[in-house]
């Protein structure tokens, strides 16, 4: 085993601040960084516009002959998969087929020029679509008028929920774009991996029951709002005798070939160039068939129908619209970029570059802006079309703008070979594709094994995202998942310390065997930020570890004071040579004086007393005062991150409470920032002293050792060990002299707090 010995002297942070002198760094002042922000030179310009359009930067270093085919392969692949998509993600949305042509290729184009990420397919995400389709079916039923909205006069009912969501989608836009201007891309970081993975599986759940109607052929309204699931399941179940058979059997063949085929691709996929199309080749196949049996009127399956030929007017989104879509607007927009940005991270690490989150919600907001306009609705990114378009060789977003190309020749020339292809297809497409999302529910038992408040977050997240619908279930999963962060800050697990024997190493007591507690120290550790919240629970675990509370001790030590004095002004109490002694044979009470109760307070004041009272000895006149055994107490500070003033105030009048009942504080491995801070509010004074405070743990123990010698015959040599690092500390001292000796802490003792502390 290696071993380390380090001389150096014990320090304090004022002896090391004396010995070792700081350099004074000036620190910019606002009206600095304000005027630098918007100072505007040559290279700031530069970085700027590479900022803005990310495209030029990697535009510059593009190998043409090593990355173009590759490119191209990819485009190709990406685009077949994102038209099937496209279409199929639409009637998620509530919206006909072919709009959802519209946004695999407005925002794709877009994002070629603003979004930093070179692998991920932008386009419509079932998530997002879902969401979509629930604000689309609120304001237009399949049942009942619409909402009363200036603008849906003269419209039918798919141009209205055209309108809806392409002005749902405008908004969405601009508020992404906002966020990314303001540089409030970290908002993000707020949604874990634990909060997305519950979230996803519960919007996958709502997806399937959304898509069942396609596949078993029925009709049924799309509803929205809480409990919408349960009723949709019910209408589904009430007519269940009505399925279409043939849209059954045809959906179930597609699910069972798709499945299939995608395990092909996911267990050889080292070997296979390029992953098998098989969603485009069944979608090919089925349309044919369609189009041979005549499917629509033979067997009454719902098709895609007629597919309008190019792209229609842009329009402007309506205001009130607005107005009645704000609320679920916003949980789109995080979601979005969140999905998309945790696709593109991972990416970016797999091929070593950066990605801007922040340029990311800039490239997103303006894609969704633009393609409203455009009648397209939310476009985030898909992981298996961006699976699609890395795995397939993509190298650049240079395949995101031949798959927009694809997708832009089968709007404007051949839309109309899909029109015989049945929604059930596309229904079934859609439920295979649920795979990965659906199982991630096996996380839970490994969630439940490791990290039980993580669970909660999951659990509570995917019950309320598909009980209540995902907007609002998102809501609740982000204050559950907030709720355990305080939880965690506010009730830290708290520990006492103790030296590993022979060693400058300080562990939990409870998790050793072999360690070495001097008598009467304490090391107590807290392992959080120090804030309003959590400073009272911090002083409870405080009196907990050191076995009293240090304001009844005071407050019984000054009303004894009290006594003792009357007692002496009646001469019921004498000086002998022995102390005090009592003259008086009648029994003697305690003093019930309450006045001047703050003065119980206050530290004990010895003066106009003949001799100073040693509270651990038996005092007379039966005047009972709880003994103190800790003489020393030292806070470790190496988690504490910040202090608030509440703590401030809290953690100091906690200090003076143990230093006037004679118990030495110190505080060890403390932040310069909080040090800094301490200064600065005037923490110290007469009774809390800046020389309390230590570089390290075992600075602090040593320093206590000197001040308070063991005095156990059977502790000499422990004591000589630790106390010989005042010239050497050494990380390898020898404990094996202190085997079996009384300074080995005995897991069986425990500290009890009398029934005297305990009684005021």
């Amino acid at each position: 085993m290696k071993q380390y010995v380090v001389t150096r002297p014990l320090y304090s942070e004022d002896a090391f601040t004396d010995v070792h002198e700081k350099i004074h760094r000036h620190h910019k002042t606002v009206r600095h960084h304000v005027k630098q922000y918007f100072t505007c030179d040559l290279k700031r310009a530069k970085n700027a516009a590479l900022s803005l359009l990310p495209f030029i930067g990697w535009m510059r270093i593009y190998q043409l002959k090593e990355w173009l085919l590759s490119d191209i392969v990819s485009g190709v692949s990406t685009g077949l998969v994102a038209v099937l998509q496209g279409l199929a993600y639409s009637l998620l949305a509530s919206l006909p087929p072919w709009y959802g042509l519209f946004t695999a290729f407005f925002p794709v184009i877009v994002y070629f020029f603003l979004g930093t990420s070179r692998h991920i397919s932008v386009g419509a995400f079932p998530v997002l679509s879902l969401m979509v389709g629930a604000v689309v079916t609120r304001l237009v039923p399949d049942e009942g008028p619409p909402v009363n909205i200036t603008g849906f006069e003269g419209l039918t009912s798919d141009e209205q929920r055209v309108m809806v969501a392409a002005s749902v989608t405008f908004l969405m836009g601009i508020m992404q774009l906002a966020m990314g201007l303001l540089q409030v891309g970290f908002i993000v970081m707020y949604l874990s991996d634990t909060l997305v993975s519950g979230f996803t599986t519960a919007a996958a759940v709502h997806i399937l029951v959304s898509q069942l109607k396609f596949v078993l052929g029925l009709v049924v309204p799309g509803l929205s709002g809480p409990l919408s699931i349960v009723y949709t399941l019910e209408k589904i179940f009430v007519q269940i005798e009505k399925t279409n058979v043939c849209d059954l059997v045809t959906s179930i063949l597609i699910m069972v070939v798709v499945f299939i085929v995608k395990e092909i691709n996911d267990r050889y996929k080292a070997k296979l160039p390029v992953p098998i199309p098989i969603e485009v080749i069944m979608t090919v196949i089925a349309c044919g068939v369609s189009y041979a049996f005549n499917f629509r009127v033979n067997y009454k399956v719902d098709v895609v129908g007629r597919i309008p030929v190019g792209y229609e007017s842009p329009m402007g989104p309506n205001m009130q619209i607005f107005g009645q879509t704000a609320v679920e607007a916003f949980p789109m927009a995080i979601v979005g970029f969140a999905v998309a940005f945790s696709v593109a991270k991972v990416y970016s690490v797999k091929h070593d570059y950066i990605i801007d989150g922040n340029q990311e919600l800039i490239a997103f907001g303006a894609s969704n802006i633009i393609g409203a306009a455009f009648k397209s609705f939310a476009a985030s990114t898909a992981l298996s079309r961006s699976a699609v378009q890395e795995s397939t060789g993509g190298k650049t977003q240079i395949a995101g703008l031949l798959s927009a190309l694809i997708v832009m020749v089968v709007t404007l020339a051949i839309a109309f070979l899909l029109e015989p292809l049945p929604k059930s297809v596309l229904g079934a497409v859609v439920i295979v594709n649920l795979k990965g999302m659906l199982m991630q529910i096996r996380e839970v038992p490994y969630l439940w094994r490791r990290d039980r408040p993580d669970c909660v977050v999951w659990l509570v997240t995917c019950l309320a995202s598909i009980l209540l619908g995902l907007d609002l279930g998102l809501a609740v999963g982000l204050g559950i998942e907030l709720l355990t962060v305080v939880f965690r800050a506010q009730f830290p697990r708290c520990s006492v310390l103790a030296n590993i024997t022979g060693t400058d190493i300080y562990k939990d007591r409870k998790d050793y065997m072999r360690i070495y507690e001097p008598e009467g120290v304490k090391i107590f550790r807290i392992p959080s930020p120090i804030f309003f919240a959590n400073i009272d629970f911090f002083r409870g675990k405080l009196v907990e570890a050191v076995g009293f509370n240090p304001l009844r001790v005071l407050r019984k030590r000054n009303k004894a004071l009290r006594t003792i004095r009357k007692l002496l002004k009646k001469g019921e109490l004498q000086m002998t040579s022995k102390g005090l002694l009592l003259t008086s044979s009648g029994p003697i009470e305690e003093s019930e004086d309450e006045s001047n109760m703050e003065d119980l307070d206050q530290p004990t004041d010895f003066k106009d007393l003949p001799v100073q009272v040693n509270w651990n000895s038996e005092l007379p006149a039966n005047i009972h005062v709880p003994r103190v055994d800790v003489h020393s107490l030292i806070l470790d500070f190496s988690a504490v991150s910040f202090l608030d003033i509440s703590a401030l105030k809290g953690l100091k009048a906690a200090l003076k409470e143990l230093i006037r009942v004679e118990v030495e504080v110190y505080i060890v491995a403390c932040d310069a920032y909080i040090l800094e801070k301490l200064h600065s509010c005037m923490f110290f004074d007469d009774e809390v002293k800046s020389s309390m405070f230590f570089l390290t743990l075992h600075d602090a123990m040593l320093h206590i050792l000197e001040k308070h010698p063991v005095d156990s015959e059977n502790t000499k040599v422990c004591e000589k060990v630790i106390t010989t690092a005042t010239i050497i500390t050494t990380a390898t001292i020898h404990g094996n002299q202190c085997n079996g000796v009384s300074s080995l802490r005995s897991r069986d003792r425990f500290v009890h707090v009398s029934e005297s502390e305990t009684k005021f």
